[in-house]
């Protein structure tokens, strides 16, 4: 039937009804926040294009963790390093005493009911600040794919619950999966970042893992951004090498991607909130241009309306914070 019989308004008249009907909530289970570590005590950096977040040494990462749990209930974080020296090839994350390692051992002794999802890629460890070892100029799939997976084995070894590859290059959820359970390691999930475009909206977090490339771009590994085929088919390798989790990022302008993964797929999807988009809330909201809090919980709803199953954000702490004094559950 149609107006005036049916009338859509009844079911929004008042809160009590708005909550009962609605389709879609956020909650602290959803939600991992990422953090940036380096190397020394005592140290806290401010990131100017990422309010509010910060590079952290070891100790002070444990304390803010401790944090995050005590006053939100979030458990789950996301772990990026920033080495005291980089090499060519990203071996260095590859070592036991590497920045992450050290910062995962301690996050276990002190907070040992949090999930850490350890990212794995080569930019924030070499040189050139690309994913990988360069060859003529470019970065060298298969030669990076035996880095990528002994990184993944010693952030495994040192207590890490997900390993997370971000890297783009083809193949490398196999070589980690092979390198896993051959180590001992087959209970440890993939997440696998399978759905990365070269996008303009890395800015920010470059700034904070110190992984902008020194020369070119990533676009020769990371997808086109025009395309959305084409993740559908990055998505379906990944899953048959091995992915237990599969990734869209960035996620704003990539939630037609989100939704497509998960209709055809029907597996777990993550949705990276980027640094950029992150920044742009931010901004905005310094110049009073918007309302921050009500933006921030429209964002993180629509990724989880759009399909995600897990949001992975810098907005997660002060999300919670932020509903919780406002007495709303979550």
């Amino acid at each position: 039937m149609s107006f005036p019989i049916t009338r859509l308004r009844r079911l929004r008249k008042s809160a009590t009804i708005r909550n009962m009907v609605r389709e879609t909530e956020v909650n602290r289970d959803d939600l991992i926040m990422p953090y940036f570590v380096l190397p020394g005590e005592n140290i806290c950096n401010p990131i100017k294009s990422m309010p509010g977040n910060f590079q952290l040494s070891i100790d002070l990462l444990v304390k803010e963790v401790k944090d995050l749990v005590d006053r939100t209930g979030i458990d789950k974080i996301l772990l990026f390093g920033i080495p005291a020296e980089k090499d060519e090839t990203g071996e260095v994350a590859c070592q036991h005493d590497a920045i992450v390692p050290q910062a995962i051992r301690a996050i276990k002794a002190e907070v040992p009911q949090v999930m850490i999802v350890a990212d794995v890629c080569n930019c924030e460890y070499t040189t050139h600040g690309h994913c990988g070892t360069i060859v003529d100029g470019d970065v060298d799939n298969d030669s990076t794919l035996a880095t990528l997976a002994a990184q993944s084995v010693t952030l495994a070894k040192s207590g890490a619950d997900i390993i997370a590859p971000s890297d783009m290059m083809d193949g490398r959820v196999a070589a980690i999966r092979e390198a896993l359970d051959a180590n001992g390691f087959s209970n440890t999930p993939i997440m696998a970042y399978s759905a990365k475009y070269a996008s303009g909206f890395y800015g920010p977090f470059r700034d904070a893992a110190e992984s902008a490339p020194q020369f070119g771009d990533r676009s020769t590994y990371q997808m086109d951004p025009a395309n959305g085929d084409e993740a559908l088919r990055e998505v379906e390798t990944d899953l048959e090498e091995g992915a237990d989790m599969v990734m869209v990022k960035p996620a704003l302008s990539y939630m037609d991607i989100i939704n497509r993964v998960k209709s055809t797929y029907n597996v777990p999807v993550v949705a990276y909130n980027v640094s950029g988009e992150f920044s742009m809330v931010k901004a905005a909201a310094a110049n009073g241009w918007i309302d921050e809090q009500r933006l921030i919980k429209e964002i993180l709803t629509s990724l989880k309306r759009a399909g995600a199953d897990v949001i992975i954000t810098y907005h997660a702490k002060e999300f919670v914070l932020s509903e919780l004094e406002k007495g709303n559950r979550v």
